[in-house]
């Protein structure tokens, strides 16, 4: 769960102008996440240097590094730590047949397979490919000949 939160905030303060703060509040409501768990996973984002935060009046979160600059894999890793598949790839000693198990192998392409789709995003195009999601899903209502995106 802090990984599908941790995305969804980045994902707003992607989409607003670089520099821009955002009260911890409004991302809690236009997100749907509960403004407690995401004061949690806030200092982890922070440790990961893709946000800021500021207290007091004007406070709220702000990106620390532009959009295109922050990959999938930067976040989620940040909240839910390095990604294995299976714990023979935490380390040589996690297993004995580490050195011979062929099934290691799979278990490593795979790993690498993930992880490089997840460091191929940046908010920046998650930003731009969620606009164009969002507006071919908008509804139209139709109007003494005219049509309107609700």
């Amino acid at each position: 769960m802090a990984g599908k939160y941790a995305v969804h905030a980045m994902m707003h303060l992607a989409s607003r102008p670089f520099g821009s703060v955002t009260p911890i509040s409004a991302l809690s409501r236009e997100w749907q996440i509960p403004e407690s768990y995401l004061r949690k996973i806030i200092p982890l984002l922070a440790k990961a240097a893709v946000v800021h935060s500021r207290r007091g009046k004007g406070g709220g979160l702000v990106l620390a590094r532009r959009a295109e600059e922050i990959t999938f894999l930067d976040v989620i890793e940040a909240v839910e730590g390095k990604i294995f598949l299976d714990k023979c790839l935490m380390s040589q000693d996690m297993c004995f047949m580490n050195t011979w198990c062929s099934a290691n192998l799979v278990w490593q392409e795979a790993q690498d397979a993930m992880k490089g789709v997840l460091d191929n995003k940046n908010f920046a195009e998650l930003v731009e490919m969620n606009r164009k999601r969002e507006a071919e899903h908008q509804p139209e209502v139709s109007f003494e000949g005219m049509t309107f995106k609700l």
